[in-house]
């Protein structure tokens, strides 16, 4: 097949499909309308997170057999309208799961054992060791909201700590419970849980799922970690929630005003007060998307896809 690349990605994806027999092409920095022009000759592509996958895109694509996104979620791809047109859609979720699950768990230390704000102190010369007495995971209840890869990888990497009970909540449908954790309704989560941790693509359903009236619910102060998508959440309203109380922590790879390519934001434009408020808060730890982004992930997820482009032609 004729594949194009529009962003770099693994090598090894890259060498094993050109040693396949398929004709590879990179083009990583044209504009979309430039590339569009041209992909009449394609029979399949491969992205990140560069542009909107839409229609008039797709329209342009008059031989295209798959698109192939290295990553996990498919939210910048029209998936409905690739589909009605019998585009296969290719992720690659498995390959960066146990990274976000790992970064899940090192962002719940960093709050719980407050190693950031520990790690400050010290770099400034204040030794202060009752001031930082932390909390330990064993014991505690672990609340998972979506049950997918991510959220198994999470349960699997904190199953170590021993805690007292993980619950996990999906809007699947059946009994998905495993080793690791148990299926639970919303409500078993509002009334025990002591962490809450995200894993659920971003989708009309789960768009600002995060809500004032998400956090009325809980029984008591929760940690929140946010490794899935910050559109998920609205930022205000978790603002609003640690100044209550009612969330003693969060741990946020994601924010809600990311751009859609996961690069900068703001581009000069004011900060909003929430997010003024979280960058100047010790209850808050934040890291730039980088929750599945790991060599090993980088490398995993271009096998995933190299195994489901082989696949279209078995």
């Amino acid at each position: 097949m004729n594949i194009l690349f529009i962003d770099t990605t693994d090598p090894y994806l890259w060498d094993t499909l050109t040693s396949s027999g398929h004709n590879c092409t990179l083009d990583d920095t044209r504009s979309r309308e430039e590339i569009m022009r041209d992909m009449h000759l394609y029979d399949g592509f491969i992205i990140r997170s560069r542009f909107k996958i839409d229609k008039e895109f797709i329209d342009s694509c008059t031989r295209l057999r798959f698109i192939a996104r290295v990553g996990a979620g498919l939210e910048n791809i029209d998936c409905e309208y690739a589909a009605s047109r019998g585009i296969k859609l290719i992720s690659a979720p498995e390959g960066n799961r146990q990274a976000v699950g790992e970064h899940a768990v090192g962002m719940l230390l960093s709050l719980m054992r407050r190693i950031l704000i520990a790690d400050s102190e010290v770099r400034h010369g204040r030794w202060i060791r009752e001031g930082n007495r932390g909390y330990e995971i064993q014991g505690r209840t672990i609340g998972i909201i979506g049950y997918g890869n991510m959220g198994g990888s999470f349960a699997r990497c904190v199953s170590g700590f021993r805690p007292a009970e993980v619950l996990a909540y999906d809007i699947k449908e059946g009994d998905y419970s495993d080793s690791y954790a148990r299926c639970a309704s919303m409500e078993e989560l509002y009334e025990k849980a002591d962490v809450i941790s995200l894993h659920v693509p971003l989708t009309e359903l789960t768009r600002g799922m995060i809500n004032e009236e998400f956090w009325k619910g809980f029984k008591k102060p929760i940690y929140f970690i946010n490794t899935a998508r910050g559109a998920c959440c609205d930022t205000a309203a978790l603002v609003n929630a640690i100044e209550k109380g009612i969330v003693t922590g969060a741990a946020l790879d994601v924010l809600e005003y990311e751009k859609s390519s996961f690069e900068n934001f703001f581009d000069g434009e004011k900060m909003p007060a929430a997010f003024e408020y979280l960058i100047s808060s010790p209850r808050v730890v934040l890291t730039p998307h980088i929750g599945g982004w790991t060599h090993e992930a980088n490398h995993k997820m271009a096998c995933a896809i190299i195994d489901k482009i082989a696949a279209l032609e078995a």
